[in-house]
């Protein structure tokens, strides 16, 4: 929100996914706003398209969703959770919330810029999808230092939710270049205890060293063999391990904060989607930017040790398919660190944007 000094009104009010009442309060007060969409600007196109009832989504898995302007086939499995049959009813809030989200923007009147963590590179068509809209890609929205490469201590920047512990940096630096497994699954994933061993054994089975955020170490029935092979934290700064090099592959519930740092730091995956959009990251990661694999869950919604195994050894290992993500994931590197500098596509969105708002305010005010 941008106000100037006391006893004015607000002049531009800047909102994020999940709380649509800022958007609806800046329309009646007659207040300029804009939506930040910190999900890849393609499902916003998948839930555009959805409620404007543009594309049928109630197939069979084994049908093919195709969507108007972008080369990307998806399944239903694809899809953001809360539009598959099998999402939990406890979900059910989330729909009706990004549905209002375009129904505040469509009441604004006039045509509504939307910014979204993403650049032009990474996903130049799905920006350009929506003509009723102006979507602005202004990512990667992670530290300059990151991308830069810098000293990985300057990369905290104190975002973390809950204070990282300090001894996993001494270990990761006594790792080999780019042979450690980085395993975390985001603040609000809880996993069944079955499928926590499921994990564990997988880890082990790669015969990797790895590192794992988890507050759930105790659910593990063999603890001390997982802790012989890789190291257990209940929190880390995560632009710090991926950062460092000795960080070769990303284990990830394909959270998009956590994607575009995956891609930002050059770093290729296996994903291990949970909900909301994170099934989509997925397939964008698997299927489009090519840089890793998701994992596939058996009968049962269990994703197996072998699965993960099997997937962990194909990214980490010297094989064609191997080589070919972890070069990907070099392009996509590069590409994030030249949208953000100056002149690139997002430095020169946001300027635009920031450039936008000045002038309506000084016509504003005067």
């Amino acid at each position: 929100m941008v106000q100037e000094k006391e006893g004015q009104k607000f002049t531009h009010i800047v909102y994020s996914t999940l709380i649509t009442w800022a958007g609806e309060v800046a329309n009646q007060l007659q207040i300029p706003s804009t939506l930040l969409w910190n999900q890849p600007a393609t499902v916003l196109y998948v839930y555009y398209q959805y409620f404007n009832k543009n594309v049928d989504f109630t197939g069979e898995n084994s049908e093919v969703i195709e969507l108007p302007g972008l080369p990307l086939l998806l399944k239903s499995c694809d899809l953001p959770s809360f539009m598959q049959s099998s999402s939990p009813v406890i979900y059910n809030f989330a729909l009706p919330v990004f549905k209002e989200h375009f129904e505040i923007l469509d009441r604004a009147g006039t045509k509504q810029k939307i910014l979204v963590n993403t650049f032009d590179a990474l996903e130049f068509e799905a920006l350009r999808a929506i003509n009723k809209y102006d979507l602005m890609g202004i990512g990667p929205l992670i530290p300059s230092a990151f991308l830069d490469g810098k000293d990985p201590l300057d990369t905290s920047f104190g975002g973390d939710l809950i204070q990282k512990t300090v001894d996993y940096m001494d270990w990761l630096n006594s790792k080999g270049k780019l042979s450690v497994i980085y395993v975390a699954f985001g603040s609000f994933s809880s996993l069944s205890k079955q499928q926590m061993e499921e994990i564990a054994k997988g880890l082990i089975e790669s015969q990797k060293p790895f590192l794992w955020v988890t507050r759930e170490a105790n659910t593990l029935s063999f603890i001390k063999e997982v802790e012989k092979q890789g190291m257990i934290v209940p929190w880390c700064s995560q632009l710090e391990v991926l950062s460092h090099p000795s960080v070769g592959c990303f284990l990830t519930h394909s959270g998009w904060n956590s994607c575009i740092e995956s891609l930002g730091s050059g770093v290729p995956v296996v994903a291990f989607p949970q909900w909301a959009d994170q099934p989509m990251n997925a397939k964008l990661l698997q299927d489009f930017w090519k840089t890793g694999l998701r994992l596939a869950a058996a009968d049962g919604g269990i994703v197996m040790a072998d699965e993960v195994a099997r997937c962990l050894k194909i990214v980490m290992g010297d094989g064609k398919r191997g080589e070919e993500m972890r070069k990907q994931a070099q392009i996509w590197k590069n590409l994030a660190k030249d949208a953000v500098k100056e002149g690139g596509s997002s430095n020169v969105n946001l300027k635009v944007f920031m450039d936008q708002i000045v002038g309506s305010n000084q016509s504003f005010s005067s």
